[in-house]
């Protein structure tokens, strides 16, 4: 019979199956076959049924940058981990930024497509910016998504045209503008929060708050108050929410409403982390005379520690420090200071007498805005120059200053280390939280004043800084009062018990069959599954 019909083939335990068909619709003919009455015809008849079956994907869109697409690519990882056999791919739509140095995303996606082979990249072509095009960070990040819209349909289309149906596409909230197209070709589309529950909270209020305040955020000059969340300093709110005559204010503006005509909201958090937040937003109290979408909170989702790193100059130098005595200073993909910054955190750390482990980037070029500097320079910097002069000298063998990177989780996780200098990035403070590292708060760009209100005030696992002569400049004196209080006072002992609590609740929450997080994947799935 197969010489006539060579579409069939000869499956494991001499079942039969389809050629070019996958194993678990080929599967589908065996009994067919083992029903000896049955005739060819209807064997013929059950192939065109099953040839004209797809197998099911999702579709992961994220911003450009290497946070995003890590949260991504940690989402897509979660769903194949629990449920390998429901989703045959995972397909992650990439947009390049010509704003963002990329040193590390392409490396990164490399190594995940070697590991990972379920979970494919699609690269849009690149969309250029208009020549006089001079938009602010959150301007450009909105603005080249909807660039996009038509690469974005073009790949949704290739790919529904394939063998291939497409059960969700799940995008970052900077590509919202994709929503109609998603909406359009009928797919069920869901947003990916990859900050808090909290952010999520005053992004959803923000059109009742539009309406309840008519000044400016940045002229309100007091805290202002969103459900399940302790009052924010109105200042502290991102720089595009202060000014209401702002096309990014505008942009947030669209962003809320989209979001909450949703299918679903995914969050990288955990219930016990931010239990108020996630109980005020799925309550309702967010989303004024409209239902609030579905929310799964299926966090904490954080980058796997690297493989091959044990010669890396910080884990031996690590190995050699005692328990618990390392104070880590890390400010992110994109956090860079100044130079007379950078001689001010030298200052502080010296005169702590903590020991200390100290990733350094080149300053911004002269004239850009340091507190807000999402570009990182591309030099490498010369700790000679920006750091106090006999700086590196007189701490040797206490400390070890690396230049631009540091493999972050793992010196996390190291028993050496016992607090953390973090720029308040959603992704870091995760990261801190699961490490059961204590945190002092430094917020430099985005949501990230919001986050250390929340990482200080709501869940307190850290200290903030203090910023003086009404800028945002922290002097050496704070720096070394704030390490000093982390590494040595009760506050920072109590400090340190609360976040491991919380590193126990995050594993519970995401390994248990019955934590919270599971749970709420669980849901999700069962959600795509109808």
């Amino acid at each position: 019979m197969l010489r006539f019909f060579p579409w069939l083939k000869v499956g494991h335990n001499h079942g039969i199956g389809l050629k070019g068909v996958k194993y678990e619709y080929a599967i589908t003919c065996l009994p067919i076959l083992n029903k000896s009455k049955l005739s060819i015809r209807h064997l013929l008849k059950n192939k065109r049924k099953i040839m004209e079956s797809k197998s099911s994907c999702i579709i992961l869109y994220p911003s450009p940058g290497i946070g995003h697409l890590v949260s991504m690519v940690e989402l897509g990882k979660l769903i194949l981990c629990h449920h390998p056999d429901l989703f045959s791919n995972i397909i992650i739509l990439v947009t390049t930024a010509p704003h963002l140095n990329t040193r590390t995303t392409y490396p990164y996606m490399n190594l995940v497509s070697a590991t990972t082979p379920s979970i494919t990249f699609h690269h849009l072509p690149t969309t250029p910016l208009p020549p006089t095009y001079v938009p602010s960070q959150e301007g450009l990040n909105f603005d080249l998504q909807s660039f996009n819209n038509s690469n974005v349909r073009q790949a949704l289309e290739t790919i529904s045209s394939k063998p291939m149906k497409i059960i969700a596409f799940v995008m970052d909230f900077f590509c919202t503008s994709a929503s109609q197209v998603s909406s359009g070709l009928n797919i069920p589309t869901y947003y990916f929060f990859t900050s808090s529950a909290s952010s999520l909270s005053i992004l959803l209020y923000l059109p009742i708050m539009h309406q309840k305040i008519t000044t400016n955020f940045k002229d309100l000059n007091a805290f202002v108050q969103f459900p399940g969340l302790p009052p924010i300093f109105s200042s502290d709110l991102s720089e595009p929410l202060l000014d209401r005559n702002l096309v990014e204010y505008t942009y947030f503006m669209e962003l809320a409403d989209q979001i909450a005509k949703s299918d679903g909201i995914i969050i990288n958090t955990f219930h016990s982390l931010e239990t108020r937040a996630i109980t005020a937003i799925s309550d309702g109290l967010c989303i004024a005379n409209a239902p609030t979408p579905p929310i799964y909170c299926i966090g904490p989702l954080i980058a796997e520690k690297q493989n091959n790193i044990e010669g890396n100059e910080c884990m031996l130098w690590l190995n050699s420090q005692p328990r618990k005595s390392v104070i880590f200073l890390c400010f992110g993909s994109m956090g860079v200071f100044g130079e007379e910054q950078l001689k001010e955190i030298g200052v502080g750390l010296e005169n702590s007498g903590h020991r200390f482990l100290w990733v350094v980037k080149a300053p911004p070029p002269k004239g850009d805005n340091e507190s807000n500097s999402s570009i990182v320079a591309p030099q490498e910097p010369d700790l000679n120059t920006l750091l106090p002069q006999g700086f590196l000298e007189r701490t040797k063998g206490r400390g070890l200053v690396v230049k631009t990177w540091a493999p972050q989780v793992a010196v996390l996780s190291h028993e050496s280390v016992g607090g953390f200098v973090t720029h308040c990035g959603w992704n870091s403070i995760l990261e801190g939280v699961c490490a059961g590292i204590p945190m002092i708060g430094w917020p430099l760009y985005a949501e990230q004043r919001i986050n250390k209100a929340i990482l200080v005030e709501e869940i307190r696992v850290g200290l903030g800084l203090e910023e003086s002569d009404g800028r945002r400049f922290v002097s050496g004196v704070e720096i070394e009062k704030r390490v000093r209080e982390l590494m040595e006072s009760d506050s920072g002992k109590n400090i340190r018990r609360r976040v491991e609590e919380l590193r126990d609740a995050a594993k519970v929450a995401m390994s248990d069959e019955n934590g919270s997080s599971r749970i709420a994947l669980a849901k999700l799935i069962t959600k795509w599954k109808e």
